[in-house]
């Protein structure tokens, strides 16, 4: 790829499918040898490791979406080698191990905290949500370690990796200097300046929504129907990168559920007609259209998630059976075979021995530390963690190859009712079960979250020619770093606001997941059906070829989300429309650079905005927390102003206009 006319760059087969016998040659060819693991690049990893484990738990308790790390990470080792000479490989080890805070973030912050939110802190300490976390991240690097291949390798151009692709473009633009890196930082500024203004000073609100006006709350209440869209500059980034496909998949999961389901289960409120009766549901009719997706309609896109997840296992079956072969060979092997060093993972002896004493150490968690825990109950609580861990490995990485997006917390979700389910019939139940389901599910929740951010490493590192197994070997140490944080910045906020609604920090994944656990613990029913449905359904859009997961993930997570990502998808396609093919790469290339430029100046900007607020809120007349004082962001001006709602929509649309014509541009560069 070139922008500007630079040289370094990646090779031009680094995006696309490649041709018979056509070998990918990486940045760093196997033949060079550089430094990688360095004390520059091990210190300032576990130091960003730290800093965004606390910066991530923080802001995913918030919102309920974990901050991804890698790119502000890239974007800080950057700045930080600046002149330093073979900096390139010392800032790939930087983002590898310091990216781990924010898939360890997702795994703890979607179980844990719903010990304290169901009042049971007592029942658990330091020590047993650090294991959970650490033990889980270590099942996620070993299980992903004999997959690497085929999902870097041998699947190469075939998924679009859209992380990996927004940090790559981010390394090789501070590799390259010059028109690149100005290109970057320029759009990185926008997408900064924009989140600023729009979160922090409260300029136009973060969410357009059509219940700001009173025909949009009228059409919410009489028809179920609204609009949203999250007016985040790294959304509408990452729907650049994703593209139109897998966009526009996403979207019509989402349109499935806010525009028919959601409409059809809110009509029962106001009573439906048939023949001589009308079929009402009590309840219904005060529940506000979002609550009925949260409550009736989610649960399907779980199902579907988890049925897609169980259509890629079985679809991976026979890499699944490969992985297991290549394992119990490795022991059997007389020697190493020449390997070059741009494909030499850790040894599979290696892996199948840590697997084991992992597993070992899981159930000796289960057994000595979960409260009251009795040798059949570890074992059951082992079995789970090892079968599902394994199983959704490959789910977790293809997700994140497809899509940019893990779908952890659907199959967390999965994984307590099972856990739950398993563990009443083995004799667990009331508060102990709760927190050892709960425990169990971290270390699932943290095992899969891992294996979907780790592929993203190893990509980038096969498209840069890092050793895979430099990468492998020290993740272990950047999990651990990022377990211990995340477990202090969650146990000192369960104090000091807590998770609840008024507090600011909803914890609404964990809100969620508490909300599941109770009554399954507790004798109540959980909504099977609506589980299947979305089984069934996932197995019918395997059948008609769309892609289950994508279009799963589009059911399962919130209309506004996935509205910007589709609209990122919209500014690709329209992009490289007209021209010569030189011309649309050009565009495209450039485009992809801007849209990096955007996920990572809106997410750093995302992490220093809600410091400020946080820090804001905290100042009272009294020195007391309060969420409703905020010194600098405009709230009355969004609340009780439509026109900020206009406002709102004319800001995105500028900013998505800055990305289309900067792409454009390139014609003329």
């Amino acid at each position: 790829m070139e922008v500007g006319g630079n040289s370094k760059s990646l090779p031009e087969s680094a995006y696309r499918k490649l041709k018979p016998g056509e070998t990918y040659v990486p940045v760093v060819p196997a033949d060079t040898i550089v430094p990688e693991l360095t004390p520059f690049s091990l210190i300032w990893g576990l130091a960003f490791a730290v800093l965004f484990s606390a910066a991530s738990a923080y802001l995913g308790l918030k919102i309920g979406q974990v901050f991804e790390a890698a790119i502000p990470i890239t974007i800080m080792a950057i700045a930080l080698s600046k002149g330093k000479k073979g900096a390139l490989q010392q800032n790939v080890m930087i983002q590898s191990i310091g990216s781990a805070s924010g898939v360890v973030v997702a795994g703890a912050i979607f179980t844990l905290p719903g010990i304290y939110i169901l009042e049971l802190g007592d029942k658990t300490n330091f020590l047993q949500m650090c294991l959970a976390s650490l033990l889980g991240g270590f099942l996620g690097i070993l299980l992903l370690i004999p997959f690497r291949r085929y999902f870097v390798k041998d699947m190469h151009g075939e998924f679009p990796f859209p992380e990996a692709t927004a940090s790559t473009e981010v390394l090789m633009a501070g590799e390259a200097g010059g028109n690149q890196a100005g290109l970057l930082l320029s759009s990185g500024l926008i997408a900064g300046v924009y989140q600023f203004l729009s979160q922090t000073l409260g300029g136009w609100r973060e969410t357009f929504s059509t219940t700001a006006f009173g025909w949009g709350r009228s059409l919410s209440l009489n028809l179920r129907l609204e609009f949203n869209l999250m007016t985040e500059a790294a959304i509408v980034g990452l729907g650049y990168i994703i593209g139109l496909r897998y966009a526009l998949i996403i979207a019509c999961g989402s349109f499935l559920s806010w525009y028919v389901m959601t409409p059809m289960i809110g009509l029962l409120g106001k009573g439906v007609p048939v023949g001589d009766k009308v079929y009402k549901v009590d309840g219904l009719a005060t529940m506000a259209t979002g609550d009925i997706f949260y409550d009736f309609v989610r649960p399907v896109g779980i199902g579907a998630i988890a049925m897609a997840g169980m259509i890629g296992v079985w679809k991976s079956r026979e890499i699944i059976v490969g992985a297991i072969k290549l394992a119990s060979q490795a022991g059997k092997q007389g020697g190493e075979v020449e390997i070059e060093r741009t494909q030499q993972d850790m040894p599979m002896s290696f892996v199948t021995s840590g697997l084991i004493l992992t597993l070992l150490a899981v159930f000796c968690f289960f057994l000595f530390l979960v409260p009251n825990v009795s040798l059949t109950q570890a074992i059951v609580g082992l079995v789970v963690v090892a079968v599902i861990s394994f199983l959704f490995t490959t789910v977790a990485a293809r997700a994140i190859a497809i899509v940019g997006t893990n779908p952890v917390s659907g199959m967390t979700l999965m994984t307590l009712i099972i856990s739950s389910v398993i563990l009443k019939w083995a004799g667990m139940e009331g508060p102990d079960g709760i927190v050892s389901a709960l425990l169990i599910g971290g270390v699932v929740c943290t095992a899969l979250s891992m294996s979907g951010g780790f592929i993203s490493d190893l990509k980038i590192g096969y498209w840069l020619g890092t050793t895979p197994k430099v990468q492998q070997k020290w993740k272990f140490l950047g999990t651990i770093v990022a377990a211990v944080s995340v477990t202090a910045v969650i146990m000192m906020l369960a104090q000091t606001p807590g998770f609840d609604k008024g507090s600011g920090l909803a914890a609404p994944q964990a809100n969620a997941m508490a909300s599941l656990i109770e009554p399954l613990m507790t004798g109540q029913e959980a909504p099977w059906l609506l589980y299947m449905a979305g089984m069934f359904m996932a197995l019918i859009l395997d059948w008609v070829g769309i892609p289950a997961l994508a279009f799963a993930l589009g059911m399962y997570l919130p209309l506004e989300i996935n509205t910007p990502v589709l609209a990122g998808g919209a500014i690709a396609h329209f992009v490289t429309q007209g021209g010569t093919d030189e011309q649309k790469s050009k565009r495209k290339d450039k485009g992809t650079l801007m849209a990096s430029g955007f996920v990572a100046g809106g997410a750093i900007m995302g992490v220093i905005g809600s410091t400020i607020r946080y820090i804001g809120s905290l100042v009272t007349d009294n020195n007391e927390w309060s969420l409703e004082h905020d010194v600098l962001h405009m709230s009355n001006w969004l609340e009780n102003n439509p026109l900020s709602a206009v406002v709102t929509l004319v800001a995105f649309c500028i900013l998505g206009y800055i990305l289309y014509r900067g792409a454009r541009s390139a014609d003329t560069d």
